[in-house]
């Protein structure tokens, strides 16, 4: 544990899958905090990133298990789930308390680890990517409502973050919108660390666009939560001439009444594709729109921006936090509201020296604090100034 105010604190990091945990724990190596991961990722992945194996817990089983149920669908989906986060915080209760200064898991699978470090004396920080958990059940009830759907996610798992919730020391989240719906669910400001995401300047660039069709992109799953009905009924309706919109990513079954009902000639599927080959994607376009119904911040939005390109996202993307409040870089719109949607694609479609302008300005706006290397920055200044709050006080 930390002796002084000139220690610097030890840091564990626990997670089902990767999300951005591989860039925290690289940015908090670079700041010599990194101590340990653990990932159900298999240990051949961590090294490519850098860790070594005397460094990483891995738990290839469970993603094993994971992967298969997803793909063949033999049990319960979400059963599997919560089966496999149970036994993923259980191990971290054993394997990363003790040895470290502070704990940091995901919410969902972190619940044992949490009691575990509490009682070592470690400070706890939970990751939350999404909404509040109860503004995250109520935004995905309305919206399968308004289809004629039914949504009961299992209770077991909201349970079992609400417990998350109150028992960690803080909650890293990455965006206003995010704080917010934390704050309306009785959650004090002062346990909330706001700090969003960044984005792999090195990878994610601008290349020369080939044609002068007006493009509109979306990147990431093409489902009901990211509300991608709402951007093909406005492509749809706008009618509008030499302009195309391209979807990257994987396909809900969900979607395919409404790309019947929506689709045409001039919207194009590209399917998955790797992330080193995202930025000729983002580079034939001329706006990335999202018009996601929730999500913390989606990591797509700083990609985009990153190559140039103006966005249009809703108020539960956060990408006002990215955007900024002059709007120089794009626009912020209610969700569902197609005819706002409509009335930013046609701006931007004609007036195309103004959406130059918003793409460049979006460059210049990520370049400046909005790397994995400013959100590492951060993140180790926050993570500081807690180990010397806490030993201030003992």
């Amino acid at each position: 544990m930390v002796k002084d105010d000139f220690a610097i604190p030890r840091v564990n990091i626990s997670v089902v899958g990767r999300f951005h945990a591989f860039d925290l724990a690289r940015e908090l190596q670079t700041h010599g905090m990194f101590n340990r991961l653990q990932t159900t990722y298999p240990q051949f992945l961590t090294k490519r990133w850098g860790f070594p194996a005397s460094s990483t817990v891995n738990e290839p089983h469970l993603e094993a298990l994971l992967r298969a149920n997803r793909k063949l669908r033999l049990l319960d989906h979400a059963r599997i789930d919560l089966t496999v986060q149970r036994a993923h915080a259980r191990r971290a209760a054993r394997k990363l308390v003790g040895d470290a200064d502070v704990f940091i898991g995901w919410t969902g699978s972190s619940l044992e680890a949490i009691i575990a470090a509490r009682e070592a004396g470690m400070i706890t920080i939970i990751e939350r990517g999404s909404s509040h958990c109860s503004t995250w059940r109520a935004l995905m009830a309305d919206e399968n409502r308004r289809i004629g759907r039914n949504f009961d996610p299992m209770y077991e798992f909201w349970q079992r973050e609400l417990l998350e919730y109150e028992l960690a020391d803080y909650i890293s989240i990455p965006s206003k919108f995010v704080r917010d719906t934390f704050i309306e669910h009785g959650v004090d400001s002062e346990k909330l660390l706001v700090n969003a995401y960044g984005v792999d300047l090195s990878s994610f660039r601008q290349i020369l666009k080939e044609d002068k069709v007006f493009r509109i992109i979306n990147v990431g799953g093409f489902s009901i939560r990211k509300g991608s009905r709402y951007l093909l009924q406005a492509f749809s309706e706008l009618d509008l001439r030499d302009a195309e919109l391209w979807h990257v990513g994987n396909v809900s079954p969900d979607m395919q009444p409404f790309i019947e009902q929506y689709g045409n000639d001039r919207v194009f599927f590209h399917g998955h594709k790797p992330q080193a080959e995202l930025h000729k994607y983002y580079s034939q376009a001329s706006v990335f729109a999202l018009m996601s119904i929730e999500e913390g911040m989606a990591m797509v939005q700083p990609q985009a921006m990153a190559c140039g390109l103006p966005i249009i996202c809703t108020t539960n993307t956060g990408g006002a936090d990215l955007i900024g409040d002059d709007n120089k870089a794009g626009y912020v719109i209610p969700i569902r509201d197609v005819e706002a949607l409509k009335a930013k694609i046609l701006n931007l479609y004609e007036n195309r020296a103004l959406t130059h302008e918003m793409g460049q300005n979006a460059k210049a706006r990520v370049s400046q604090d909005l790397t994995w290397a400013d959100y590492g920055a951060r993140y180790a200044n926050n993570i500081q100034k807690l180990v010397r709050a806490r030993q201030k006080c003992t």
